[in-house]
């Protein structure tokens, strides 16, 4: 949530912002409300102060007339008090919706536009792999090698789910394993978090839970979600906060399932694992000093690179584009894996980096007491270290051979006990 006074201080940037995001917010209406609210907040301040006065009035000596005009003025005071009050609440609480649809200010330098085409790559690491045979896709790997099953998947839960079999629930496993080692010796505090959350925890990190365009499971007849990803309750799990200045930065890693609706996703580019409805996720979250933000963003970048240079699979790095930002993120880096099996061979994203500067930390109430002996809002940022469904996909389609089998990345060997998928013969 952005600032109120930002808002009405800054509301030209901040309606071209919502323009840059493609997104429907009313920046004039939140300027109105606060200004109907500081109104309002004086007009009761001073009938308090009446009220004041009408007390230290009545401890006097009055004749009967006057004490009897008095009680009167007091009975009035009372009655404009309680109404200001009650129209002070409702005013608060529709700056609080209108506001809650802002997004964050957007970075400078972040691409303006409205998709995918519109991301700036800044970086490659590896080249798209070459191969001297017709590569297959995941899914025909995944058939063939005994690996997935999505059909008997759809039919026992329904499209988008999927059974992971044999060699890789090992893989998996030693994804998860893999990551979750490398960033505990880079100093994380290691979760395994709950896969729900209350909306209100949502709804502080910036998603919105409920409504036809939702990508959240809500859980009937109870204020709670399944959740898209450990972002909300890793930035949950601080909620209400006030830090001591050097306790930051904080950093933390969960392991989580992750539950998305991907309303409207379909197509050759969610065809397979690349967009299902349940997944397991590692995530990387921290709270850092606002001053300090910038270069933390930067770190978890570099740890995502880290984990997919050492599998040896080529990616590249993309500035997202203000229309693909989503509301929380001030910027966000992306990597795309090169996919042999998607669309004849395409970058595909596996992992994202976003920094939500006090975006986040605004609505879920989380300070650091600082210097000066004030409560100011951290910086909170977030970053996928491994999103398990996208990467099978990467290794699978990258390290296929031609006899069919895959071989698997090094480093993943200690992990999952083996070298290669083989056919089944």
């Amino acid at each position: 949530m952005l600032d109120y006074r930002f808002i009405k201080e800054n509301l030209a940037a901040v309606k071209q912002n919502i323009a840059d995001r493609y997104m429907v917010a009313d920046a004039d209406l939140v300027v109105a409300l606060y200004d109907e609210r500081a109104a309002k907040l004086k007009t009761l301040e001073e009938q308090r102060k009446k009220r004041n006065e009408n007390a230290a009035a009545m401890k006097g000596k009055l004749s009967p007339e006057e004490r009897a005009r008095v009680i009167e003025e007091g009975k009035a005071l009372k009655e404009s008090i309680a109404a200001l009050e009650t129209s002070l609440q409702d005013i608060e609480k529709r700056l609080y919706e209108a506001a809650m649809r802002i997004p964050n200010m957007a970075h400078p330098d972040a691409p303006r536009g409205k998709e995918d085409k519109d991301n700036l790559e800044v970086k490659r690491v590896g080249s798209p792999t070459v191969f001297d045979f017709e590569p297959k896709d995941h899914v025909q790997l995944g058939q063939e090698l005994d690996l997935i099953d999505f059909d008997t998947a759809t039919r026992v839960s329904g499209t988008k789910f999927y059974y992971l079999k044999n060699e890789a629930v090992f893989l998996e496993l030693a994804l998860e394993r893999y990551a979750l080692n490398l960033l505990q010796k880079k100093g994380f505090m290691v979760f395994e978090t709950p896969d729900v959350a209350k909306t209100e925890i949502l709804e502080g990190i910036g998603f919105i839970p409920r409504g036809p365009e939702s990508n959240i499971y809500t859980i009937e007849d109870e204020d709670m979600c399944l959740i898209g990803t450990a972002e909300i309750t890793l930035g949950g799990y601080y909620s209400g906060t006030v830090f001591e200045k050097k306790q930051l930065p904080l950093k933390l890693a969960g392991i989580s399932h992750c539950f998305r609706r991907e309303a409207g996703a379909a197509g050759q580019f969610s065809k397979g694992l690349y967009r299902v409805h349940q997944f397991t996720k590692i995530e990387m979250f921290a709270y850092t000093l606002p001053e300090e933000s910038d270069a933390m963003h930067e770190y978890l970048r570099s740890i995502e690179e880290e984990i997919f240079s050492s599998m040896g699979v080529p990616f590249r790095v993309v500035d997202t584009c203000t229309g693909d930002l989503g509301a929380p993120a001030y910027r966000k880096w992306d990597l795309e894996a090169w996919m042999p099996g998607r669309n004849g061979g395409e970058w595909g994203e596996i992992t994202s980096t976003s920094n939500c500067t006090d975006f986040q930390s605004r609505r879920l109430n989380i300070k650091y007491k600082d210097d000066d002996g004030k409560n100011k809002y951290v910086h909170m940022l977030n970053g996928t270290a491994i999103a398990c469904s996208r990467a099978l996909i990467a290794i699978m389609e990258n390290f296929q051979r031609a006899d069919g089998s895959i071989a698997i990345p090094e480093v993943l060997v200690p992990y999952c006990g083996f070298s290669e998928i083989k056919p089944k013969r």
